[in-house]
């Protein structure tokens, strides 16, 4: 007993003198959905060095038909994806697919896939407690709730709207466009934005039982033709952000956690004031530590930089910064808060800018890798791992 103490003691001594030397430096596995076709055949995987930006050469990991959105459960072990399909048929349904990831090697597995409801299933959220998904159809106008199993398994749909309005667009479409869904910290309340109608839906959320019910207010109007796509909360809480793809703009509100409310604050330019070719907003991000906020622009081929004032929540433009690549459709910040990347859709490619944290002015780092049609990527964490020992041989006293 004693011996095997000793022997005990004197390996975690000897662990931790070597730990610095053998310790691995920690990498993110980064998943990068597509719109697959000729070039492009599903989801690829890079790793991100969290120390110097170094992306890998992405991989194949798995062949599913325009993953074009991802989104990964809490215990890191499942991830599902919507297949962005139009017209359901027999052939091509638009649906949300189930993959288990293996811890190891990051690759996916494919567990089942369920039906979204509606057509052009652009955006997936996956809530905080990891039993639901939430899924955009933008073809269809309609947002759905599909259960998780304990498997990782998708269930059938336990909630389905279909957004409907008199008010309607006639610079757009006569039809919904629901775009993005974003639930509030609190678990709360779901947010949708819809592109077509110029609004942004309001819906209290039972997680148990995966229910949506209108809220009220259940919505707020944008100016005509502002066509909001992505909403995004501040780390704090007490304010909100809607980017509009079609003005270019980025909208603040002040949010009211209580009754789910929005209270519009400040619409802000993504693009210089002196550019006027076309251009058109996708994505919208607040670094962790909530002072800046990122916006791509799709034309002007940048990600636009703002700092916010966290006493009243409105924005001031820092810069514009070149995506380094065509029509930056989505970005992602790392968890560290030290890199975004940006996926470049037409000109194939991932590049890696690195954060300034004390200005949030971005600085390439000179990492980009090739990926055909980028449209999303999501970050995986993994945590450093200690190189196995070696010549290791355990001392027993006499």
């Amino acid at each position: 007993m004693i011996r095997r103490l000793v022997t005990s003691l004197l390996l975690v001594a000897w662990l931790t003198a070597v730990h610095g030397a053998n310790s691995v430096a920690p990498q993110t596995l980064v998943y990068i959905g597509t719109y697959t076709g000729a070039k492009s055949k599903g989801i690829y995987l890079s790793r991100l060095d969290s120390a110097t930006g170094a992306l890998s050469v992405p991989e194949l990991v798995v062949e599913t038909a325009n993953p074009t959105f991802l989104a990964v459960h809490p215990n890191r072990r499942f991830l599902y994806a919507v297949n962005e399909m139009a017209n359901p048929s027999s052939q091509s349904s638009p649906t949300v697919t189930a993959f288990g990831i293996e811890n190891a090697t990051g690759k996916l597995t494919m567990l089942n896939e369920q039906s979204t409801g509606g057509d052009g299933p652009c955006h997936i959220v996956m809530e905080p407690s990891g039993k639901n998904v939430l899924v955009a159809n933008y073809g269809g106008g309609s947002l759905a709730v599909l259960p998780i199993n304990a498997d990782g398994r998708l269930g059938a749909r336990t909630a389905f709207i279909q957004h409907h309005s008199s008010d309607l667009n006639p610079h757009r479409r006569t039809i919904a466009h629901a775009h993005g869904i974003t639930l509030d910290s609190a678990n709360h309340f779901i947010f949708c934005a819809d592109l077509g109608l110029d609004q942004i839906f309001s819906y209290q959320f039972d997680s148990a039982h995966g229910a949506l019910t209108p809220n009220v207010p259940p919505l707020v109007s944008l100016p005509l033709g502002s066509g909001p796509r992505h909403f995004v909360f501040h780390p704090a809480g007490q304010y909100g952000y809607v980017i509009n793809e079609l003005a270019s703009t980025v909208t603040a509100f002040t949010y009211d956690s209580k009754r789910g409310s929005l209270e519009e604050l400040q619409s802000i330019s993504t693009v210089p004031e002196d550019f006027h070719g076309k251009t058109y907003a996708a994505e919208i991000a607040i670094h962790p530590n909530g002072q800046f906020l990122y916006a791509s622009n799709r034309g002007h081929d940048s990600i636009a930089v703002f700092t916010i004032d966290n006493q009243t929540g409105k924005l001031t433009l820092i810069e514009h910064q070149s995506a380094q690549g065509k029509r930056p459709r989505n970005f992602g910040i790392d968890s560290t808060g030290k890199f975004l990347l940006v996926a470049n859709q037409d000109s194939d490619n991932i590049v890696v800018f690195q954060i300034d944290s004390k200005t949030g002015r971005l600085q390439s780092t000179g990492n980009d890798v090739a990926v055909n049609s980028p449209v999303c990527v999501i970050f995986v964490p993994q945590e450093a791992k200690m190189a196995a020992p070696t010549g290791f041989e355990p001392v027993y006293p006499d």
